[in-house]
């Protein structure tokens, strides 16, 4: 079975999901503004004859006609770095200001870590983790690439994650962008959807509730938590943020996104969730031409 025929009672118009999820993705480079101003990045794609366009909701994306993301000198100076559109909303959802403490508590290959530290201006403490070690070398190089120099980057298991060796308790801001079945990247790897199986993203649940757990108790009352994956099972979004949200003492935060979205279900699969999950965001294909995603935001209240 095609997993994607599992979502279609879900979305509004089922033929034209299947159809976008079917489409090849737009390559996509966001500006990286620790290096250059949005304008000089158009500079150089233009001196090089780079065919792109702006992304109409986010003035630091640009869709590339064609082109490899890292065929320039733009790229290589690091005014630029290949993001997939849709990534870059965990980001401005969490928000993070310049002098905060923030953790991205699963980083690699890195995107968007260095995502945050542009918002920080570079300044405060960014803590990039991942428990992949082989992954962390990409996420050092991305962060030596684009100028990133408020990073602090481990190598421990999320769900038991320990801020001692930082000298303070806790974080401003933390960004959970867990391991999932991946089956909203299926337009850049259609792969994922001929190795989907139930049982795994039963079996990844569990990990995923932990790290969400974890980012929670490392918040500061009043901080804020992003959750987010490439998947539209929700197994693995609304039912994990319903999970926490009787165990640890948080909320769900309804931040608005620049882009058009589908609310969180509250029914699935004989399961009801809180009906908090409705302020959550599902990124549909079909929707913005993008890839798949799902976006929660929650603020931790004592």
């Amino acid at each position: 079975m095609n997993p994607l025929e599992r979502y279609e009672p879900l979305v509004d118009d089922p033929a034209a999901f299947r159809a976008a999820c079917d489409r090849p993705l737009p390559s996509v480079v966001r500006t990286n503004t620790i290096k250059a101003t949005v304008e000089r990045a158009r500079q150089g794609l233009d001196s090089e004859g780079v065919d792109y366009e702006p992304v109409d909701w986010h003035e630091g994306l640009f869709r590339l006609g064609g082109h490899s993301p890292g065929r320039n000198w733009a790229y290589v100076h690091g005014w630029l770095h290949g993001q997939e559109e849709v990534s870059v909303l965990p980001g401005i959802a969490l928000a993070p200001e310049p002098g905060e403490r923030v953790l991205d508590l699963c980083a690699a290959p890195g995107s968007k870590t260095s995502q945050l530290a542009a918002a920080m201006d570079d300044r405060g403490t960014l803590v990039a983790n991942d428990n992949n070690l082989g992954r962390l070398s990409a996420l050092r190089h991305n962060c030596e690439r684009l100028g990133v120099t408020n990073v602090a980057v481990t190598n421990k298991d999320g769900r038991n994650f320990s801020v001692k060796p930082f000298g303070f308790d806790t974080f401003d801001r933390v960004l959970v962008d867990v391991p999932c079945s991946c089956e909203g990247t299926c337009r850049k790897n259609p792969d994922v959807l001929e190795e989907w199986t139930l049982d795994h993203v039963e079996s990844i649940t569990g990990i995923q509730k932990g790290l969400l757990r974890r980012a929670l108790q490392l918040t500061a009352p009043g901080g804020r938590v992003v959750y987010s994956t490439c998947t539209f099972a929700p197994e693995e979004n609304e039912a994990v943020v319903d999970h926490v949200l009787d165990l640890e003492p948080c909320r769900i935060d309804p931040v608005d996104l620049p882009l058009v979205t589908a609310e969180g279900v509250t029914e699935w699969g004989g399961e009801t969730y809180d009906d908090s999950v409705r302020d959550t965001h599902r990124v549909y294909p079909h929707h913005n031409d993008t890839g798949g995603f799902y976006c929660a935001t929650l603020e931790v209240t004592g």
